[in-house]
């Protein structure tokens, strides 16, 4: 199973170390990255893979969201069945 996560926020040093240090704690394996630098705005799509988590889905969504709140970021962790239901066309 996986998911996208997706960070936006003013660029900040170690957002990148941060997030990867969350999944790994979690045991979501880092599949694919892509960030950038938008002016004084960063921004970072993740496909991770979910299969080997150590808590529940909700709960790494959860530690995400509130790693966010605690970084002054949006980070959104969706189900990839979900991201690609609302990406269909």
């Amino acid at each position: 199973m996986k998911a996208v996560i997706t960070v936006v926020g003013h660029d900040s040093q170690g957002i990148i170390a941060k997030v990867s240090t969350a999944c790994a704690e979690s045991g979501a394996n880092i599949e694919d990255i892509s960030q950038s630098v938008l002016g004084e705005y960063f921004a970072m799509i993740m496909i991770v893979d979910t299969s080997a988590l150590n808590m529940a889905f909700t709960d790494f969504v959860d530690k995400m969201r509130r790693l966010g709140e605690e970084n002054s970021l949006d980070i959104r962790t969706m189900h990839e069945d979900i991201f690609n239901s609302m990406h269909k066309i």
